[in-house]
């Protein structure tokens, strides 16, 4: 992180959190308002650095390439699909009104919609897989459900896209 303005704010409310995130190029920093100036001085440092780590995964290979997110396919397909699911491309493309991704299994082409980029990975990871059974079983029936249960957090990802569109307003359902 190049050298950002930090904005130090004490609260007497907060008791032992420290909470950190960026307002324009300001970087703002939430502590108790006991915290000692060296306290002060080690978590300010500490939150830069975790804001960085974390600014950092969102710019990552993976977010920003369709290459990125072929190899990922690929090496989600060998994870938990046996390795059977090839698609023949997958690519971000502008967010969609009414979903985060889709499949057309007959030219084997995966799109992602933009909406997905900052979402944590296990979560772009469930959408991937979702779209990635549709190569092997149309619909969503037992069988495909029960191929992308094989994916671990399915049903937290499946929560969190819930809530993201709710909290968004994109009215965008997870489909059962």
């Amino acid at each position: 992180m190049t050298q950002a303005e930090v904005e130090v704010r004490r609260s007497t409310r907060r008791r032992r959190t420290v909470t950190a995130y960026r307002d324009g190029d300001k970087v703002i920093v939430l502590i108790p308002a006991r915290m000692s100036r060296s306290e002060e001085e080690h978590w300010v440092a500490e939150m830069l650095a975790r804001l960085q780590r974390s600014e950092t995964k969102r710019r990552s290979p993976a977010r920003q390439s369709d290459e990125a997110l072929l190899l990922r396919c690929a090496n989600l397909s060998a994870r938990y699909l046996g390795g059977k699911a090839h698609p023949a491309s997958v690519r971000w493309v502008p967010p969609m009104r009414t979903r985060w991704a889709s499949c057309t299994p007959s030219d084997r082409t995966i799109r992602i919609s933009e909406r997905l980029r900052d979402v944590p990975p296990w979560v772009l990871d469930y959408v991937l897989v979702h779209e990635l059974t549709h190569l092997l079983v149309p619909g969503h029936g037992p069988r495909f459900w029960e191929l992308v249960h094989n994916y671990p957090r399915t049903e937290r990802a499946v929560g969190y896209l819930e809530g993201l569109s709710a909290a968004a307003g994109w009215g965008i359902e997870a489909e059962d």
